[in-house]
């Protein structure tokens, strides 16, 4: 049949069907989704209306992200896919789409806070929870410890 973007199959707003005076059209013509994955670079052209053309992205694996609060962009890498609104089989398969929630790789963004304005960000400083938790069970054994903390 043909995936179309016509409004003819549509009912009225009484519920009563429109008739069919004309076949499907070009110009009414869909095309599948490119359920564009995580993974090496992929990308298909395809011919549009007006022989114009279309870039399709199959596989991707990194974007140009913004930090809005800093105004900084920068190229990074995709890791993977946290949360869609939509459908969580497209979490399962990593299928990257507009509106999804995606974990990237910060390193980028790490490297410009650390130049303009010289703190490391994802550190643990020296007094940190991790140490004072160690000092007070030093010599105890790992059980121990776990359920002296449960």
């Amino acid at each position: 049949m043909g995936i179309s973007r016509d409004s003819r199959h549509k009912r009225r707003l009484t519920g009563g069907k429109h008739p069919y005076t004309c076949k499907k059209r070009k110009y009414e013509l869909g095309r599948q989704p490119a359920m564009t994955k995580i993974g090496g670079k992929l990308v298909r052209t395809v011919r549009a209306r007006g022989g114009n053309l279309k870039s399709r992205a199959l596989r991707l694996e990194s974007g140009n992200f913004a930090w809005g609060s800093e105004a900084f962009t920068s190229k990074s890498r995709i890791l993977n896919v946290v949360y869609n609104a939509s459908n969580n089989e497209l979490v399962r398969t990593n299928t990257l789409v507009k509106g999804c929630i995606i974990q990237i790789d910060a390193t980028p963004f790490r490297q410009y806070y650390h130049n303009h304005y010289g703190i490391d960000i994802g550190k643990k400083k020296a007094g940190d929870e991790e140490s004072k938790f160690s000092k007070r069970h030093a010599g105890k054994q790992e059980n121990v410890v776990r359920r002296v903390c449960a």
